[in-house]
């Protein structure tokens, strides 16, 4: 492509636009997997790739560092694949189109993959580098970490054979990651029946929310079109009358939901008209509350001539459907009190769903505290077998304990200041890193993760900040070059 051919450090982000030219969605990881492996061969690398496309890449110490310990690079090779509504684009057999302008990286109508694009080409460049000074290497890049971590969970970690693990998964230059949340997807299934009724046809829409990672942005205060969606439902159950055709909205359980809509059989024009005006009043209500996080915000409503469903559902289940998206839980349930301005505990209603037969609701539950993400399971739980539902769990991964002591850590912090004439922050986050799997199937692990500056990941407006990724290269070199026979 050649869009960012020019910037440097070259080979980055020659890689880098390498792997935007090749799909690799989550569950779709199988091509990247194989060019990379490809990559890694034709090196004369010791390769090993199974069967869930996990890598491990093995390259041995530059001149000098025959003796150092081995150090793990990790990161992931699937993207989140999220594009603006009415971009013609098909992620399973295009190539990314890359922009840059004014230094800021992103991709036209669709998720960059910076998270964890940026991470691959880090590590393609070290294995093929010749003159950089350099540990022995042990290169672990991961499949399908975007849904539930599934790669990671599935690896073989008795393969690895490293005790130093640099992860790099995070979005903010200067700040190093020492802990993470733990989280479960969580699926709740609402059995529906379906009755013919006669009435007039109309779409509700919800649109225009900024969305965004339901980790990182959680605590932004910005809204979940799905949860908007049932609350304009109930508040039009109260007034109206109506059976619901289907609910949608969102496609990935990890990221804010940006768009909901719900198709709805209405009894007749009065009923109509009484719709709409509550849908001016909805949408004045919710553009007060979030005029400063969320703040294009649009509620629309109109008849329309075809539906996802010939029949519409009827009234116990279209009540069932409206109880479970006004009393689930979603957001922020707990901040810790530990470490200041850090979610503990919270939930993303991220997938909303219909099929002929039932609904489907999707979260992704994250907390720091094991009984705190058990509690929220319990909760979602109770309210859906109360309708009738069931509930199954998926992609159970660990938090990422904070540690006291950590050498690498230390050497991170160093390095830094040294270079910045600062100290970066060291803060555990809310968000899921696989870096809790590895500690937990590596002993004695020592753990750090860093990254260069992004933003607005899993949405369409993600961007990534090309002097960053040149300053966090060369970050990460300087502590290469230090991790050597006398480490440890």
């Amino acid at each position: 492509m050649g869009v960012i051919t020019g910037l440097e450090p070259a080979k980055v982000f020659e890689y880098f636009e390498e792997i935007c030219g090749i799909p690799h969605g989550s569950t779709d990881t199988k091509r990247i997997s194989d060019h990379i492996a490809e990559f890694a061969r034709s090196l004369n690398l010791e390769c090993i790739q199974d069967e869930n496309n996990n890598l491990i890449i093995r390259k041995p110490g530059s001149e000098g560092y025959e003796k150092a310990p081995m150090v793990m690079l990790q990161g992931h090779l699937d993207m989140v694949c999220e594009k603006d509504e009415g971009v013609d684009f098909d992620f399973k057999t295009e190539g990314l189109k890359l922009k840059l302008e004014n230094g800021i990286i992103s991709a036209e109508g669709t998720t960059l993959g910076g998270d964890d694009g940026i991470a691959v080409a880090y590590c393609m460049a070290l294995l093929s580098s010749k003159d950089i000074p350099h540990p022995p290497l042990e290169v672990v890049l991961t499949s399908d970490e975007e849904i539930g971590m599934l790669g990671a969970a599935a690896m073989d970690m008795s393969k690895l054979q490293s005790k130093i693990l640099i992860n790099v998964d995070s979005e903010e230059e200067g700040i190093l990651l020492a802990g993470c949340a733990g989280g479960v997807l969580t699926k709740a299934t609402l059995p529906i029946k379906r009755k013919y009724k006669a009435g007039i046809p109309m779409r509700l829409k919800i649109e225009g929310l900024l969305g965004g990672h339901s980790g990182n942005e959680i605590d932004k205060g910005r809204a979940n079109a799905d949860k908007l969606l049932g609350r304009m439902l109930f508040m039009a159950s109260r007034e109206t009358d109506f059976n619901l055709i289907s609910v949608s909205g969102g496609t990935k359980d990890n990221a804010i939901p940006r768009s909901a809509i719900a198709e709805l059989a209405v009894a007749g024009e009065m009923e109509m008209k009484k719709l709409t005006a509550l849908t001016d009043i909805f949408t004045q209500m919710v553009s007060r509350e979030y005029e400063l996080n969320d703040p294009d915000i649009r509620v629309s409503i109109k008849e329309i001539t075809d539906t996802s469903f010939s029949d519409p559902m009827d009234d116990e289940s279209t009540k069932k459907v409206i109880t479970m998206l006004t009393c689930l839980p979603d957001g922020i349930e707990k901040m810790s009190f530990s470490l200041e301005g850090l979610v503990e505990t919270s939930l993303n209603l991220g997938i909303l769903e219909t099929s002929e037969r039932d609904c489907g609701f999707s979260f992704l539950v994250r907390s720091s505290v094991e009984s705190e993400k058990e509690e929220l399971v319990n909760r979602i739980q109770c309210l859906t077998e109360m309708l009738g539902g069931s509930v199954e769990l998926s992609g159970n991964y660990p938090g990422w304990d904070f540690k006291k002591e950590s050498k690498l850590r230390d050497l991170f912090v160093s390095v830094f200041e040294e270079k910045y004439g600062h100290k970066p922050k060291v803060e555990a986050i809310h968000a899921g890193l696989e870096c809790g799997l590895f500690a937990g199937g590596v002993e004695g692990l020592d753990v750090i993760s860093l990254g260069p500056d992004m933003k607005d990941i899993h949405t369409p407006g993600e961007s990534m900040d090309a002097e960053s990724v040149k300053r966090t290269w060369e970050y990460l070199l300087a502590v290469l070059k230090r991790i050597d026979g006398s480490f440890l």
